[in-house]
């Protein structure tokens, strides 16, 4: 959620259950915009919150030039106070979901300790243990960095991508109709693109290499992944994910006003292909 329409984004999620105190927003509203002109971002958005045992963590997203590449993540246990969150790697991937389960503890300090066992191969196989320990930290990184990869959300048509290949906020951008805000095929992952063109939308010919460069969440897998309905007298359309259950998406049709925002203890949902 742009930090610029936090004020009154956060009242269309509300019925999510996905709700700040008083306190934290005043304190939001302070520190991010402390945020953005410290670190020179172009703009600032409140990612979320994990759940912690101890303390939650808060997180922002600041955004350069390029708004899906230039993003950086801050943590912070205060509303006030902002670390920069580590470059997430594929060894760090690897350490983290080897090492860190169970529910956050809320201290970035803490370190998580796994002994794999480890098996070599042919007649000559010897058993042995490998310890890997891995900071919470770093698990942070890599959750909000998988949350963001499987479950951000944009309306079709929100950013635009220049012949430079830079991707901006589309200026013109004026809202998806209501008969399109009640479409899957209209909502996008805002990340590098993993499975190509909508094939629906270029049967209908209103394909359009400048909006289009982004995966649609009908394509998602499994089918039946995520809830879309109107609220607020029908006004708002909120997206829930029920693979990251505490993701909260919404748009208000005919206008350019759309966010999302995560609250929750920062577990993916693995049972679902089991529910649906």
């Amino acid at each position: 959620m742009d930090s610029n329409s936090l004020c009154y984004s956060l009242d269309f999620v509300a019925s999510s259950g996905r709700v700040l105190t008083g306190e934290q927003r005043a304190a939001l509203q302070t520190s991010l915009l402390i945020l953005k002109k410290n670190y020179k971002f172009h703009r600032v958005m409140l990612w979320g919150k994990i759940l912690g045992i101890k303390q939650d963590y808060f997180i922002a997203q600041g955004r350069g030039e390029d708004e899906l590449k230039d993003q950086k993540y801050l943590y912070s246990l205060n509303c006030m106070d902002w670390l920069l969150l580590p470059t997430v790697t594929e060894s760090m991937i690897e350490e983290v979901s080897k090492a860190a389960k169970g529910l956050f503890i809320g201290d970035p300090s803490f370190v998580y300790e796994q002994k794999i066992q480890s098996q070599g191969e042919g007649e000559e196989a010897v058993d042995g243990n490998e310890l890997v320990r891995v900071s919470e930290e770093k698990r942070l990184a890599v959750t909000v960095h998988h949350i963001d990869e499987d479950v951000s959300v944009v309306p079709r048509g929100a950013f635009i991508r220049s012949p430079l290949g830079l991707v901006h906020i589309n200026r013109s951008f004026d809202g998806l109709s209501e008969s399109e805000a009640r479409k899957l095929d209209s909502f996008l992952h805002f990340r590098a693109a993993k499975k190509g063109n909508n094939t629906s939308i270029e049967e209908t010919g209103e394909w359009s290499p400048a909006i289009d460069f982004l995966d649609v969440l009908s394509d998602d897998t499994p089918k039946g992944s995520w809830s879309l309905q109107f609220e607020c007298a029908s006004r708002v359309c909120v997206l829930r994910s029920l693979l990251w259950l505490g993701l909260t998406f919404y748009h208000v049709p005919m206008t350019p006003q759309h966010g999302y925002i995560y609250i929750g203890n920062g577990l993916k949902n693995l049972d679902l292909p089991f529910m649906l």
